[in-house]
């Protein structure tokens, strides 16, 4: 299956949060080789958060690379491969955010990069699905940590 967010986003545990759930619709993306969502409504208990707005916005963007990268051919002495290109995907997500009380909204952006040497979705997709799937349960696990961090300053 494809890249899909399902409404409503069940949020990760965040200090001050109650069960914090995000009603999502289809955006237009930046890019085409893009597909987003913005937060059209919040659940739970999350004070002080706003939904997307034209001054302050709310998206959650998934970029897959421009044009996929295939491996090389061996070199015919050694069969090594010199150069392992890599085909690279974004998830992106931006919120408005207030800098100080009576200021503008600034945006806020969240970037993870998935950075995939070509190739390794055929010859090895078990280990890809494996990296992913420690990354986001680590990223879930420790989604309030990250944001104690962000407001602390202490790792």
């Amino acid at each position: 299956m494809s890249f899909a967010i399902t409404s409503p986003i069940t949020g990760a545990a965040q200090a001050g949060f109650t069960s914090p759930t995000f009603t999502v619709v289809s955006d237009m993306a930046p890019t085409p080789q893009g597909k987003q969502v913005a937060v059209s409504a919040l659940g739970g208990t999350q004070a002080g958060v706003t939904t997307h707005t034209v001054s302050s916005p709310f998206t959650l963007n998934f970029v897959r690379p421009p044009v996929y990268k295939t491996l090389g051919k061996p070199n015919p002495t050694t069969g090594l491969i010199k150069d392992v290109p890599r085909n690279t995907y974004k998830f992106i997500g931006r919120k408005g955010v207030l800098p100080l009380a009576g200021q503008p909204y600034a945006v806020a952006q969240a970037t993870l990069v998935l950075d995939i040497p070509a190739g390794a979705d055929t010859a090895d997709a078990a280990n890809i699905r494996g990296l992913l799937s420690a990354l986001f349960g680590a990223i879930a696990q420790q989604s309030a940590g990250v944001g104690d961090t962000m407001v602390s300053g202490i790792v």
